[in-house]
């Protein structure tokens, strides 16, 4: 009979899951977040002062986010990056490169696209 197609995802808060997840990273400090438990485990006060001038309360709402989510768990030692969560901040590594170059690339044309 050929090839099987693959099972269609199931849809996240009623949208497909890219959009599910854009939405969740893209909320105000979540990926701050993520990038600061990259390294391993902190306790909620080291990761708020490792995010910076992040308020106890949205810290508190985005680390349960990403916990309802399964991106980070709470640990022995603190917050952490569940595997899935790993794998996340491994697809963010071709993106991280990116920037870099367009970085350079916006340095090398006299920086920035002025604002209209």
């Amino acid at each position: 009979m050929g090839e099987q197609m693959a099972a269609k995802p199931p849809r996240v808060d009623d949208r497909r899951p890219i959009m599910a997840l854009l939405e969740r990273l893209g909320r105000r400090w979540t990926l701050r977040i993520l990038w600061e438990l990259r390294d391993g485990a902190l306790t909620s006060r080291a990761l708020r002062v490792a995010a910076g001038d992040i308020s106890p309360t949205v810290l508190q709402a985005r680390v349960n986010e990403l916990r309802e989510a399964r991106i980070i768990e709470l640990g022995a030692a603190g917050y952490q990056l569940t595997a899935m969560g790993g794998e996340l901040l491994d697809a963010f590594a071709p993106l991280y490169r990116f920037a870099d170059r367009w970085a350079f690339a916006l340095q090398e044309t006299d920086g920035p696209l002025a604002e209209s």
